[in-house]
């Protein structure tokens, strides 16, 4: 049904005409509730999407998980100190073996950024107009 079909298309103007500035629809006449809800709705579907469930659900099965593998962790004598020292054990046993060449090829890409980037950019300029 169109608005020139429906009798309540210009509602609250019945016989007259709408003015310019007065809303043409109920939505906007309520500032646009509606479109906020929906704009609120969609974030809230976002966060559970990257949840993978309700905020409250996700807590409550990551407090269940947590606790059952921490009391196998404590049975095992296994402490999250002990991790913690032993990621950065593992992080400095890396950086002792192989970090020192790491940095030189970085130090080679930085020297060869240095000339490889302005001249790249000279030639994007030099070359607009040809693409318009």
């Amino acid at each position: 049904m169109s608005n020139e079909e429906n009798p309540f298309a210009n509602w609250p103007y019945l016989g007259a005409r709408r003015p310019r500035d007065a809303p043409a629809t109920a939505n906007e006449a309520l500032g646009g509730a509606e479109a906020e809800r929906d704009a609120f709705m969609s974030r809230n579907n976002a966060v559970e999407e990257f949840l993978g469930g309700s905020p409250g659900a996700v807590f409550v099965k990551l407090l269940l998980v947590s606790l059952v593998v921490g009391a196998l962790m404590m049975w095992l004598e296994i402490r999250p100190a002990d991790i913690f020292h032993g990621i950065v054990n593992f992080v400095n046993r890396i950086y002792a073996l192989g970090f020192g060449a790491i940095r030189e090829v970085i130090d080679y890409v930085a020297a060869g950024a240095v000339i490889v980037v302005p001249a790249w950019f000279v030639l994007r300029l030099l070359n607009a107009p040809n693409r318009r």
